[in-house]
This record gives structure tokens, sequence and C-alpha cells, in this order.
């Protein structure tokens, strides 16, 4: 487990959220209260949202969220010496981990859909995105038939395994999927001709591909798929926590705070080598700044 230092108190307004009304009826809130601490689960490999950064410290859009959110909970419960663990999950184990109360809210890069939310919440949306394919530069493949009788790969546990086996089967190819570990081995898979394409979010791709030794070897295929919407994770049946969750973000959203932490990790140089994704929010991400929502629909 790694410890985050203790994040000082942020003087917030609560006019959009009393919980201090409805505090008792959330399981969540009641767990972090008696413990004295809130847990943060983070990914240490989805660039920008959440990852290692200088000195191996989890970083990133959604562990700035989250920390907006360890502020409310703060003010909420009048604790300032409110505490902030991290504990590191993968997109196998994420779901178990907030289940079973080891974490209390998924700070990563999640994919809300009607699925998921059978076994747990969501947040209004905190990014929009669209599946890609990634292939070396140096690669014959310009479109998806090219792909016949090659080796393809999703990172495991990863939504896109089901948008990948629906696209292959719809095309009529013949290819292999294998499942990588997380999406450092994806990429590393695709470096080392162990796999022809990699399938994934196109903003986790350009963090990997950022962040890799040599970003020229790589690049992304023309097809775009369907956005999807990501949110920060949360135990189903807490509606109190989910609504001091997403006033936190709302309240970022609205003083235009939101805006210059996207500008921060899409726009701007980050750690740890200092490169820039150069990804503007789109018009999809400003309508849901406009108007938050958890909608999985536009």
């Amino acid at each position: 487990m790694i410890r985050i230092p203790t994040l000082a108190l942020a003087a917030l307004s609560l006019a959009t959220f009393d919980v201090h009304a409805s505090q008792a009826a959330s399981p969540t809130l009641d767990k972090i209260r008696e413990l004295g601490r809130i847990t943060f689960g983070y990914r240490e490999a989805s660039i920008p949202f959440a990852y290692l950064g200088t000195d191996q410290k989890p970083t990133g859009l959604s562990l700035d969220l989250c920390s907006a959110v360890a502020d409310k909970v703060r003010s909420a419960l009048r604790r300032p010496e409110l505490a902030i663990d991290a504990v590191a999950v993968d997109a196998s184990n994420r779901i178990p981990l907030l289940q079973n109360g080891t974490v209390d809210i998924e700070c990563g890069s999640t994919t809300n859909t009607a699925e998921r939310q059978k076994q747990v919440s969501f947040s209004i949306a905190t990014y929009v995105a669209s599946p890609r394919w990634l292939v070396a530069a140096s690669s014959p493949v310009t479109e998806l038939k090219a792909l016949e009788g090659q080796t393809i790969v999703v990172t495991q546990g990863s939504l896109n395994l089901g948008v990948v086996q629906k696209i292959i089967a719809e095309q009529q190819l013949k290819v292999k999927i294998v499942q990588a570990k997380d999406h450092a081995e994806s990429i590393l898979m695709l470096r080392t001709d162990r796999a022809a394409a990699w399938f994934e979010d196109d903003i986790l791709v350009a963090g990997m591909v950022a962040n890799a030794p040599d970003p020229k070897a790589y690049r992304m295929l023309a097809a775009t798929y369907a956005p999807t919407y990501y949110g920060l994770m949360m135990r189903r049946a807490d509606p109190e926590f989910k609504a001091l969750v997403d006033a936190a973000i709302r309240e970022k959203m609205a003083s235009g705070e939101f805006d210059r932490l996207y500008a921060k990790w899409f726009e701007q140089p980050i750690p740890p080598k200092g490169l820039n994704l150069l990804l503007p929010m789109s018009d999809a991400m400003k309508a849901r700044v406009a108007s938050p929502s958890d909608a999985l629909t536009p």
C-alpha cells in the first residue's frame, strides 16, 4: 500500500450537497469516519488519468479529482485531519476491491456502462473517449482487413474486449486475440512484434505512446468508434456518497478549474518525461463540462 500525504483542508462550499443531514445513511462515509481515512484505488499505467509519475508516486487527472473529493469529505465530516491512502488496482480487480471495501473510490480511467452499473456506481463524466487501433509506424496495416490471420492485443479487463470481438465478427476476420495484464504490456507486445495491433481508448493509447521510448514508432489507424464516458467509480447503493463526489466535480467544472486541470494533463508537459499529449478538449467533453451528467449517451 502506498500512503499519500494528507492534503490541506479546502474551504469548499456545501451549498450543493448537505451531507451533514444524510451522512448516517452513507456506508462509505460511515466507514471513512470510523477509520479516519479515505482510500483511493489508482491505476499504475493509465496516463494521464492515473499512473506512477515522479518518485513512483500516483498522479494524474483522476487523482486530482479524487483529491477534491477528499477535501469535500473532510468538510462534510468536519475531519480536517482525514488521511488518504492509495492502493494500486488493475482492470481485473478494480471492481472487486471496491466492492469488498479495500478502496472507497477508484481514481482511474474506467468506462461507465449499463452492465457495470449493476455492480458499482459512477460519477458524472470526467472524460469522453473513443477506442482506436494502434499499430507500428512501419506496419503495412492501414485498415482492418489487413489484420487477417494476425494477433491483436487488448488489455485484460478492458471493456474494449467485447467491442473488438464485435468488430472482428462483423468484419468476418480471422485473428487471434490475446490479453495483456495492463496497458504497458499491451504496447510492449506491439513493440516486440508479438501483436500486430492494440485496441484501446484513444487517450490511453496516446498516453502510452507519448511515454514510449520512441513515440514516432507508432501510429493510429483512421477508424473511430462510438464514444464512451469515463467516471470515478464507487460502491453501489450509496447515493449520498455519489452526490458528494458529483458535487466536488461539478464545482470544478463550474469554476473553470476543471478546464485548467484538463489543460495541465492533456495540453502541457507531464511527468515523468515532460511529454505533451497535445490533445485539446473535444466538443463532446466541452458539452459535459457545460452540462455535467452521468448519462451513457450524448
